[in-house]
């Protein structure tokens, strides 16, 4: 059985390589060359505690809170607290190496969460974003493979994802600047330079 059903259409698969291909033949792109969404601390809020609401309004009861760090770190705390999981953990997933440049395929990388742990488990997997969908599916497998009963949550979703959370809270087709994110490292902020993501 499919991880996820891919939706009647073009071979969003292909769509996304071919995105990412461009990204690597253009170079990234810049704070001139893009439309923005912005994310502000008050909109994080209430996005969270919105989807919190939702999720609990399901009846699934989490035992475990999992982020796709980084991108997901902030939003699994958050939504722990408005379900009252105090159970939480992480798993590092990189794609995204700068604003619009990626990696070939999603790694994970160390240290690796305790995946044993997870078996028979009720687990709420969160992200910041679907946008080609990639981490989430990857991530998403990686927790069933183990025996986790999953359901995943992000905040935002793009058109082009490949898989489709059980929760989100917007649909943007924007880069979307997190306020966690959005003005880079505070060397890159100290020095002049721009973010990377």
């Amino acid at each position: 059985m499919p991880l996820f059903q891919a939706p009647a259409g073009p071979d969003l698969l292909s769509l996304a390589a071919a995105r990412a291909e461009r990204m690597r033949e253009n170079g990234p792109m810049t704070d001139a060359s893009i439309e923005r969404e912005t994310l502000t601390w008050d909109g994080f809020g209430v996005a969270t505690r919105d989807l919190a609401r939702n999720i609990s309004a399901t009846g699934f009861e989490p035992e475990v809170v999992v982020a796709i760090a980084r991108g997901g770190l902030l939003p699994a705390g958050a939504i722990a607290y408005g379900l009252g999981v105090k159970n939480c953990g992480a798993i590092n997933v990189e794609f995204y190496t700068g604003i619009g440049t990626v990696l070939d395929a999603p790694e994970v990388l160390p240290p690796e969460l305790d995946m044993a742990y997870l078996d028979g488990r009720r687990v709420l997997l969160v992200d910041d974003v679907a946008d080609s969908g990639r981490t989430l599916a990857l991530a998403v497998q990686l927790l069933q493979e183990k025996g986790a009963d999953v359901r995943s949550v992000t905040i935002y979703t793009k058109p082009s994802t490949i898989i489709q959370p059980d929760f989100a809270w917007k649909d943007t087709d924007l880069w979307i600047d997190f306020p966690w994110s959005f003005r880079g490292t505070v060397r890159q902020e100290d020095e002049g330079l721009p973010p990377t993501a």
